[in-house]
């Protein structure tokens, strides 16, 4: 199995509030890239520019709960 590697550095916890449903494909992929998929899910992500391209592409369906050190 693959090893998974602990988040080093500044992280960003990110919540589904919206539904992908009538949204462009690609925006339902970029959840699913990020971890999300149901209304809800939370995940904890490494801050990095590329994640916060993908969280900015679907600003209208997630929201920002909290920025980690």
């Amino acid at each position: 199995m693959a090893e998974k590697k602990a988040a080093k550095g500044k992280t960003v916890t990110v919540r589904q509030i919206r539904s992908a449903n009538r949204k462009p494909d690609i925006q339902a992929q970029t959840l699913r890239g990020l971890g999300l998929g149901k209304i809800r899910r939370t995940r904890t992500l490494e801050d990095t520019p590329s994640v916060r391209g993908m969280i900015n592409a679907v600003k209208h369906l997630v929201e920002i709960v909290e920025e980690g050190k």
